[in-house]
């Protein structure tokens, strides 16, 4: 249902409430207003929702970026390595001997 036809039934059901005895009434009309209070509640849970939601994609989104650009960053070192190694040049792991000698 949306907004527009929730607030047209619920003032029709408070122009019918209107029309009660005084003692069921005021009891339902305490319930008609509740209603309205839950349903402004609601509303505001599912707009902080969609507001989370669009957050936490944002945040996927940088997050799958960084991994691709990490990505391309390994390969091209890896890449690097191996030209390195084809060339006769020495490899990280020659280095990390030498440094833990």
């Amino acid at each position: 249902m949306d907004e527009k036809t929730f607030q047209n039934k619920l003032a029709n059901l408070m122009s019918e409430i209107s029309t009660l005895p005084k003692t069921e009434r005021d009891k339902l009309a305490r319930l008609a207003e509740q209603t309205r209070d839950r349903h402004a509640k609601m509303k505001q849970t599912v707009s902080d929702l969609q507001e989370s939601l669009d957050y936490l994609r944002l945040s996927i989104k940088y997050l799958v970026f960084d991994l691709e650009a990490t990505r391309r960053e390994n390969q091209y070192l890896r890449d690097m390595l191996n030209k390195q190694n084809l060339s006769g040049g020495e490899t990280l792991d020659h280095e990390d001997d030498s440094i833990q000698d």
